[in-house]
């Protein structure tokens, strides 16, 4: 099997082993009553002056106690990213929650 750019290997149709394992997580905290309208890869766009600059699509999206929370789980926080992750605060006032493998418990092989 190829390995990816990053060392991430994908699973059950996520990204990474970290990705589909934090969804298993949410879908136990959402199934609890925990977090609610569970979603993954959720898409917003980034438009300035009706000019579409660039698209930011989440892992997940839920509510909890009554707030919108946009997360990410990160392995490597690439410029880009980084850059995105800038433009969601400052133009959409939206702040991702990130999480990391190392935070799921979850090792990289190199």
């Amino acid at each position: 099997m190829k390995r990816s750019k990053y060392g991430n290997i994908k699973t059950h149709g996520f990204d990474s082993k970290a990705e589909y394992s934090r969804w298993l997580e949410l879908k136990l905290l959402e199934k609890a009553g925990k977090i609610k309208d569970l979603r993954k890869q959720v898409p917003y766009w980034i438009i300035i002056n009706r000019i579409p600059v660039c698209s930011y699509i989440a892992d997940t999206v839920y509510e909890e106690n009554g707030k919108t929370v946009v997360e990410d789980v990160k392995g490597v926080r690439t410029a880009v990213y980084r850059l995105k992750k800038k433009l969601m605060l400052a133009h959409l006032g939206i702040k991702i929650k990130e999480v990391s493998a190392k935070d799921l418990g979850i090792r990289r092989k190199r």
